[in-house]
């Protein structure tokens, strides 16, 4: 199995080729092998590497910045997914890609199913739909995983920030009013990898997988507990924090306007993905309290 991957130095990337590496060949491609915005050259990358499978994990992820960049990213989150999506359906191979809870409004009182009403409220967002909606139409095999909160290791991320400020400031303050849970590269790419291994096996039919899943771990939580609870680990393990879990304050979204309009309700049902390839999603404490052990091996936050 040869599996063209994108987007291979981000956060998710990263972890897929890690992941990925025991299914077979990993084509592994960032902004320095393959422009995504020279939409004629991506289409004929993707004809001649002739991959058995395509994994997406490329995005304009700047949802602040997307405000004021709309074409940008959209060239990105719609047009290069669109062009991945026509040739996988002319391969006849499967699409893997990940999309996002910034497709829903937050106006929701539970959790969003798959087909749940989509309303985006940031271009970020806006885009990442759209994105879904050209592998649709594009009639390709595909699995669309929609997730929440990510953060990693590499790369810039909430859990990051909280540690490094704890170390630098006297007070935080953090947002209490947006939920969701937060999840990490790691999972995400250990469950891809457990779902394309399971569409590798005969008496598994894509014809009937094929489409949308919610992938995020178990629970519910909000910025401001994550942020307790990541300094709590960090304590426990012997770090010495100029900011102690109880000294970290809850505010309202509106105490830091952005440009970008989070939806204030990101909680998404992941049964469905359960359901069918069998995976397990534990709980969100579980990945954040490794990631913060890790971290604290780090001699630079």
């Amino acid at each position: 199995m040869k599996l063209l991957l994108f987007g291979a130095n981000g956060q998710v990337g990263t972890e897929l080729r890690r992941f990925l590496r025991p299914l077979g060949e990993v084509v592994a491609c960032g902004q320095e092998e393959i422009d995504l915005a020279d939409l004629q050259n991506l289409a004929s990358e993707i004809h001649n590497i002739s991959p058995s499978v395509i994994v997406n994990a490329a995005a304009y992820t700047a949802v602040d910045r997307a405000e004021s960049e709309p074409e940008i990213a959209e060239i990105i989150n719609v047009d290069a997914v669109g062009v991945m999506a026509n040739e996988a359906s002319r391969l006849n191979i499967p699409l893997i890609h990940y999309s996002t809870d910034y497709v829903f409004d937050g106006t929701n009182s539970g959790l969003y199913l798959e087909n749940d009403k989509t309303n985006p409220l940031s271009v970020y967002g806006k885009t990442k739909l759209q994105g879904e909606n050209e592998i649709r139409s594009s009639g390709c095999k595909h699995l669309i995983f929609r997730t929440s909160w990510v953060y990693a290791k590499n790369g810039s991320n909430f859990p990051k920030t909280m540690l490094r400020l704890s170390q630098e400031q006297e007070e935080l303050r953090v947002v209490n009013d947006q939920h969701g849970v937060p999840t990490s590269a790691s999972l995400i790419a250990s469950v891809t990898a457990n779902c394309i291994g399971k569409l590798s096996e005969e008496y598994f039919n894509f014809e009937q997988t094929s489409g949308t899943y919610h992938l995020t771990p178990s629970g519910k939580t909000n910025w401001y507990e994550i942020a307790k609870f990541v300094l709590e680990e960090s304590q426990l393990l012997g770090t010495k924090l100029r900011v102690s879990p109880d000294m970290v304050q809850p505010v309202p979204s509106t105490a830091f306007p952005t440009p970008a309009i989070r939806p204030a309700n990101s909680l998404l049902d992941s049964q469905k993905i359960k359901t069918t390839f069998g995976v397990n999603l534990p709980p969100w404490q579980e990945d954040v309290r490794k990631f913060v052990k890790e971290m604290s091996k780090k001699v630079v936050l």
